[in-house]
């Protein structure tokens, strides 16, 4: 469902916001600085994880409040809410329909998917920044792949604790510790083969556009025996201060089909096109599968493209049927967009255009 109303309290540079968005295209304009991707954060927050910055809940609060801060959002009759309070600024609260709930709980409701500038580097960096947009793409066909990541996540930090503090650690609670990693650990797998074989195969299927065609496989190291291999390798872990096996170091490798190449030696423009047509599949995957469209939030996203690639990646990502919040310094770059909720962002305040 797409957000019909979102509200913003003491968030970033916004005291108090609100804006009733259409289901389509939402489009924000303004001058470097002026808040616009603040907006596109607060709607990530709507998802589990710690939204398109992966920033610190402190450094959320609006540095003049008085500390914690608030996002409200209505989908229909549903109302997801999330934030902190002044007196814990480290600890998120979510509510859904004005019941407290577990943050995972909000993949029920709504499937968000962004991209940033930052994101350009995604081929080039460590495979951390690819897992974590690999994990992304995975939660919204599958809810609850976000509670496997983080008991994972969990046991895995406690044993490499155990093992890093104890020179003689309880080797039952070890097991216990890597049985927990074995069970969350082969649900993550099982999640990410099944994407990123739907992925491939979208993909593939895909006619040509006029963005490069991505094809896509996951590498690394599996789940397969996990508690087993865990078990062997304690001593080595424990030299090395981290646990080396696991799915927790798998890798999306990307390879641009048309030139046969993997996508850290494509273009800095290859590379931004590939990955908008991962995302775009994506999306047309998620409603084929689901019939729940995405809600994609893509920042600063035509500034480096042709005027006739800016009309073709409008008029692709109305057809998605999702909702398509998008950033830009000048309103002038989305002409060619089709019917649209388009405002003006300066200096904390939100205007309709």
């Amino acid at each position: 469902m797409p957000v019909a109303r979102l509200s913003l309290t003491d968030f970033r540079s916004y005291a108090d916001l609100v804006i009733e968005p259409g289901s389509g295209l939402v489009i924000l304009t303004g001058e470097n600085g002026a808040g616009k991707t603040n907006i596109l954060e607060a709607v990530s927050l709507l998802a589990p994880g710690r939204g398109l910055r992966g920033a610190a809940l402190a450094d959320m609060a609006r540095s003049a409040g008085p500390g914690g801060f608030a996002v409200a959002a209505m989908l229909g009759d549903v109302a997801l809410g999330t934030g902190t309070l002044a007196a814990a600024p480290d600890r998120r609260l979510v509510r859904i329909n004005a019941a407290p709930t577990a943050a995972n709980s909000l993949s029920e409701w709504l499937s968000v998917l962004w991209l940033t500038p930052a994101m350009d580097r995604l081929f080039i960096e460590g495979a951390a920044g690819r897992r974590r947009f690999l994990d992304r793409l995975t939660l919204a066909l599958h809810p609850a792949h976000a509670t496997h990541a983080a008991r994972y996540d969990a046991a895995m930090r406690a044993r490499n604790k155990l093992l890093g503090e104890d020179r003689t650690p309880d080797a039952a609670w070890l097991d216990a510790l890597e049985a927990r990693m074995a069970e969350h650990g082969d649900a993550l797998e099982a999640a990410r083969i099944d994407t990123v074989a739907a992925l491939a195969e979208r993909l593939a299927m895909a006619t040509e556009g006029p963005f490069a065609r991505a094809a896509i496989a996951l590498e690394g190291d599996d789940a397969a025996d996990l508690s087993t291999r865990l078990r062997q390798s304690r001593a080595r872990d424990a030299a090395a201060g981290r646990t080396l096996a696991g799915p927790h170091r798998a890798d999306l490798i990307v390879t641009h089909e048309g030139k046969q190449q993997p996508a850290a030696r494509a273009s800095t423009g290859e590379q931004k096109a590939l990955l908008l047509s991962l995302v775009l599949a994506h999306a047309e995957l998620v409603r084929g599968r689901t019939g729940r469209p995405l809600i994609l939030l893509l920042d600063e996203v035509a500034a480096h493209l042709d005027p006739a690639r800016r009309a073709a990646l409008f008029d692709w990502l109305a057809a998605t049927g999702g909702q398509v919040w998008m950033t830009g310094t000048e309103p002038a770059l989305f002409d060619s967009a089709p019917a649209a909720s388009r405002y003006r962002v300066h200096d904390g305040r939100v205007t309709g255009e």
